[in-house]
């Protein structure tokens, strides 16, 4: 066997165990900085700071703000896709998938389309 289609082999084998990794709890996420994940959580405080300027909607999961564990973030230009999260998802089992990044020291993801979210 040639060493290319060792590479293509080692790739098929280990594709679909990522693509259908486990999900984290929103403690774990903070060890996960850079990849992509999914991170589920209960909703235990949401807000749409509509006054800020780019009028981001927080979902902080399993522990409230300002003791989150892990913020979800939906930036104003992208809200209308999620309806109004705020108050439809505050105190829902939610799983979110992206690239987990700190923001002020916390672990979130940024959630750009519906597809990143499941109830």
């Amino acid at each position: 066997m040639t060493r290319a289609a060792v590479a293509i082999a080692a790739v098929l084998l280990v594709w679909p165990a990522s693509a259908d990794a486990a999900s984290v709890s929103p403690k774990e996420a903070a060890g996960l900085v850079g990849e992509t994940a999914t991170v589920c959580g209960v909703v235990a405080s949401a807000k749409y700071a509509a006054d800020l300027r780019l009028q981001p909607t927080f979902l902080n999961l399993d522990k409230p703000y300002p003791d989150q564990l892990f913020t979800v973030v939906i930036f104003g230009e992208d809200r209308t896709k999620f309806g109004t999260p705020e108050t439809s998802l505050r105190g829902q089992r939610i799983c979110v998938t992206g690239v987990i990044r700190v923001f002020r020291e916390q672990p979130e993801i940024v959630l750009k389309d519906p597809s990143q979210l499941t109830e």
